[in-house]
């Protein structure tokens, strides 16, 4: 067994049946053409299938493939362009593409390979195909997208990603970038680009807020959005949510800090509050951020969001875990959960 097969293990345990998971562009595709792949390296890389790109799928496939085994959906936010169509701007984190094609190219290889009908089903033991696809994460954040205003530069990347997903599979659902802060506001500016209305399927929005309460007023705004725009009936995932437990220890930036006890308590009340909201507000699901984080005095707010904490090569689990673990397991109506995500061995 590897360490990921044990997270994975405790994941379903836990009540967990679904991963977001972050794909760099730039870690599958680093090198252009065959000419550059450095002939130690060309046994890691195969054609993508689409326009001969070398692409390294290794480390996809081994998370897709486990994922599969224990009946867990993925949903893959794809991110950060490779240098050779990629360009850092000032303040910028992520690299983001000279040109919209490539990326399109890079998706419609994906979908081609992990979607309902994707060659890596062929040899796998298990098959939860991938169906939705999400484009991009915090473009309303500088760093993630540096070009301001931001919504016309991502709109015109959506669209060529939304066509590149649905020729591959039309049936596939394209989700929009997860919208942080004032993510309503934000989610009003896209609305405004034209045409964005029909480039995606699903609303993604960050709901980090001091109270738990204040998770569904956000959700609640944006819904309100949606519908003013003619898309009432168009779901939302809260793909990132969640308490950095980091009071007195990391950096304290964002006001929504508190301590591990804080943390749990927040989550154990927010997971009935989205039970109790999802018809109402269209809730697809949420994801939560993030199952583990390596903590130290003075690090990043964000690093110690975890449910678990990594360090010395352990993972140890915080009062969070346990919290989210009786909230979900209560909202799935199980007592305790069978080897695969979507099955109790216990109902309660």
């Amino acid at each position: 067994m590897t360490v990921l097969d044990d997270q994975l293990d405790l994941m379903v345990a836990s009540g967990v049946e679904s991963v977001r998971a972050a794909v760099y562009w730039s870690s599958m595709q680093p090198y252009r053409s065959w000419k550059d792949v450095p002939a130690a390296q060309k046994a890691s890389f195969q054609s993508d299938g689409v326009d001969d790109v070398p692409t390294n799928f290794g480390g996809l496939d081994t998370l897709v493939g486990a994922a599969a085994q224990r009946g867990l959906a993925v949903l893959p936010t794809v991110i950060n362009a490779p240098a050779w169509d990629g360009k850092l701007l000032k303040f910028g984190v992520f690299y983001i593409p000279r040109s919209n094609g490539p990326y399109g190219n890079f998706l419609k290889a994906l979908v081609r390979r992990y979607g309902p009908h994707g060659g890596f089903w062929h040899t796998a033991g298990a098959k939860v195909p991938i169906t939705m696809w999400q484009v991009w994460n915090e473009p309303n954040e500088y760093g993630n997208w540096p070009i301001r205003p931001f919504a016309r530069s991502y709109v015109a990347l959506l669209r060529v990603a939304h066509a590149a997903i649905k020729s591959a599979d039309p049936h596939a659902k394209v989700v929009l970038a997860g919208l942080s802060n004032y993510s309503w506001q934000y989610l009003a500016t896209i609305y405004k680009v034209k045409g964005a209305r029909q480039l995606f399927d699903v609303v993604g929005i960050h709901p980090y807020t001091k109270e738990p309460r204040g998770v569904v007023t956000i959700i609640d705004y944006a819904r309100q959005v949606m519908r003013s725009n003619g898309d009432a009936r168009k779901p939302i995932i809260a793909d990132e949510m969640g308490w950095p437990s980091s009071l007195g220890q990391g950096t304290n930036l964002y006001g929504f800090e508190t301590t591990e006890s804080g943390q749990a308590e927040n989550i154990a009340a927010v997971i009935p509050l989205l039970a109790q909201a999802r018809r109402r507000l269209g809730i697809l699901g949420f994801d939560y951020y993030t199952w583990a984080g390596v903590e130290s005095p003075g690090a990043y707010t964000f690093d110690f969001s975890g449910l678990l904490r990594f360090g010395s090569g352990q993972f140890v689990k915080k009062p969070s875990f346990y919290a989210f673990t009786r909230a979900a397991l209560a909202l799935e109506g199980c007592r305790k959960k069978a080897a695969v995500a979507t099955r109790c061995t216990q109902p309660s």
